[in-house]
């Protein structure tokens, strides 16, 4: 037995061990794992992965319910038919900033796709979607994922008029998807924490609130742990109050590390400030719009703001105790008042 100084053995053991755990870090990865079972979440509520080239320069990779998928026996004819069964309504969910579409839709797909067949997919530059086009703005991303619902033959008289679902960045493509294609192709609409009044005065107030450090993409692309526990305090009512230095590098490598220029770029491209480019007017499509109380990134003053700018056609509903991604913070009461709007009752579940 040894007393007083580490013996040059144990020593070894204890310098050895700790590099198996760096190792084991780098070659362990949570998120990954954590990635497994959120995909198995989506194949169990009927999701299939599939990856569509839209045009010659743009490949969309996307989640949809199996009905959608194309069959042997339907090439050229009916596109989209991959089972016999009645299909449901289709509803298009698109996701904002950070995460793949998988993570950030994770908490309503088993609520929802009892109820619609699902087109869940990765906006460009996100995920296994990409494009060779210059162009970086919402519009562009709208007019994509509208040639992604032409190829799975999601169109009148074929199929039902699809509802859209966006969330923050999601919400700013899903208003110009509902403009574009109009009220012939899409029925309802649902915006989440998404300010479409976004201006270049609530860019420097949102930076306030998060510290006042850089701009506004280093906030939402970030590169350091110090950098993501920034955004969590900022997106998340109730931040965690402790994580893990290795989980933080395991979510920024394998969560928000892909295509970070490209992203740049889309942020860059956000034309709702540029007057002669956007002006937000009235959809003629029912309108939800779900905001977290708490939300430090749009804050809920602009929620009613936008509302008004919308008109008689929009509605809003206020989550109490919850920030910036309310699908993911109350996930069950979100679906709740999704479900309600969506399926046609008139008045709010809550």
């Amino acid at each position: 037995m040894f007393y007083g100084n580490t013996p040059p053995d144990l020593y070894k053991y204890k310098k050895n061990q700790r590099e198996r755990e760096r190792e084991r870090e780098m070659g362990l990865s949570l998120v990954r794992l954590i990635d497994i079972f959120v995909r198995r979440a989506y194949t169990a509520a009927g999701l299939r992965s599939h990856t569509v080239a839209v045009d010659a320069d743009t490949t969309i990779h996307c989640w949809i319910s199996a009905s959608l998928l194309p069959t042997p026996s339907s090439a050229g004819a009916d596109p989209g038919r991959g089972s016999k069964r009645q299909p449901k309504p289709p509803l298009l969910l698109i996701h904002g900033f950070g995460p793949r579409a998988t993570w950030q839709w994770r908490s309503q797909i088993a609520a929802l796709a009892a109820r619609f067949d699902l087109i869940v997919p990765d906006l460009l530059f996100f995920g296994g979607s990409t494009t060779r086009s210059p162009q970086r703005s919402e519009a562009f991303q709208a007019a994509a994922l509208a040639r992604l619902l032409d190829a799975l033959g999601v169109a009148p008289p074929r199929r039902a008029r699809v509802s859209v679902m966006g969330t923050s960045y999601g919400g700013f493509v899903a208003y110009h998807v509902a403009r574009a294609m109009g009220p012939d192709r899409v029925e309802r609409v649902v915006i989440a924490s998404s300010d479409l009044l976004k201006g270049p005065e609530d860019d420097k107030a949102l930076l306030e609130r998060a510290d006042g450090r850089g701009g506004v993409a280093d906030l939402l692309l970030p590169r350091t742990t110090a950098d993501m526990r920034r955004l969590i305090r900022v997106a998340v009512h109730r931040p965690p109050r402790f994580v893990p230095e290795f989980i933080l590098r395991d979510m920024l490598r394998n969560l928000f590390s892909e295509k970070l220029e490209e992203k740049l770029e889309l942020i860059k491209g956000i034309s709702l400030a540029n007057k002669d480019q956007f002006q937000l007017t009235p959809l003629p499509q029912q309108v939800l719009m779900i905001w977290g109380e708490n939300d430090q990134i749009f804050p809920v003053e602009k929620a009613i703001q936008m509302q008004k700018r919308l008109g008689e056609n929009a509605r809003l509903e206020v989550l109490q105790k919850t920030g910036h991604m309310p699908q993911m913070e109350d996930a069950g009461r979100f679906n709740k008042v999704v479900l309600s709007f969506l399926l046609g009752a008139p008045n709010s579940s809550l």
